[in-house]
């Protein structure tokens, strides 16, 4: 069975600052805010929500579909996402633009910075989710366009696939009415804490409210301290796993998430699924880039 993730393919352009963001920016002046951060590493990766989400999902041995839309520029991803099994069935090339960019600056506490280009992301809403494919057993909306995140989320629930709604870095593109249709279609609901808060905030709903919908839950991501679990009005916290080294944050939210999928697939409970997407994260943030950890599925006693 498979899942079909809706979500960026991007290219990250992925740089350090060496020291703390919080030093170089004054709060009182953030209204004439000028700042330049001097970055002297710089690596190119590949990248977007979807392209590594799917990447861990296949590293566990899952089926990845990924709808998602690139550039002219997009034949190496293309050829990247066959070499490692990801169907490209669903991906929509568009010749006169460019795959969406994605430039992040991380600091020494791990803080990024990003500025996005969507390039061909803009027209990802053309290619639609399909009804009546019996192996589509779970789906993800992720950071996307936002009428494809809007229009996909609706063929979902039409199709009657379920699905995580992950708005992460696109939630301040929707209001409070657009979010709780999104909720409304969805069937999990994935956030990390920041983004909870603004959830909560322009929903008009705590977390606790939420879950106690038809939601099979709510899933709040809080870093190396695990996450919280939201499931019929109760909270279960699931620790988080201490990584051999911190290197890169890049990517970890999406490796949580793909590991996410493949338990969902399997009609894992969800506190089991969430414990292997506190494993995988840990194991990504040891490595440089979204998509370049390795994972043993023996070591992991899958």
């Amino acid at each position: 069975m498979s899942a079909l993730i809706c979500g960026s393919l991007a290219f990250d352009t992925i740089t350090t600052f060496p020291g703390r963001f919080a030093e170089q920016i004054l709060p009182e002046q953030v209204h004439i805010l000028n700042v330049s951060f001097l970055v002297p590493t710089l690596r190119r990766e590949f990248g977007g929500c979807a392209g590594n989400i799917a990447y861990t999902l296949r590293q566990l041995g899952g089926e990845p579909l990924v709808m998602a839309a690139v550039g002219s520029d997009g034949q190496d991803y293309l050829a990247r996402l066959t070499t490692w099994g990801a169907s490209t069935e669903f991906v929509r090339v568009e010749s006169d633009t460019y795959t969406a960019q994605a430039i992040i600056i991380t600091d020494t506490d791990n803080n990024q910075i990003t500025a996005f280009h969507p390039g061909a992301m803009q027209s990802a809403h053309l290619t639609a989710v399909p009804a009546g494919r019996s192996d589509i057993r779970v789906g993800i909306v992720a950071p996307d366009g936002r009428d494809a995140m809007l229009q996909h989320a609706e063929q979902f629930a039409a199709a009657k696939i379920p699905f995580v709604f992950d708005p992460g870095q696109g939630l301040p593109m929707f209001n409070g009415d657009e979010l709780n249709k999104f909720v409304s279609q969805a069937t999990w609901v994935a956030v990390n804490d920041y983004e909870g808060r603004m959830l909560c905030e322009r929903t008009g709903k705590t977390l606790e409210s939420l879950s106690k919908s038809h939601l099979r839950g709510v899933i709040v991501t809080l870093g190396a301290q695990g996450c919280e679990l939201w499931q019929q009005g109760q909270r279960t916290v699931v620790p988080g796993v201490t990584a051999e080294q911190v290197l890169d944050p890049t990517g970890c939210g999406d490796a949580f998430r793909g590991a996410l999928l493949y338990g969902l697939e399997r009609d894992w409970n969800l506190e089991r699924c969430v414990t292997l997407g506190n494993r995988i994260g840990a194991l990504k943030i040891a490595c440089r880039g979204g998509q370049n950890h390795v994972i043993d599925r023996s070591v992991l006693g899958l």
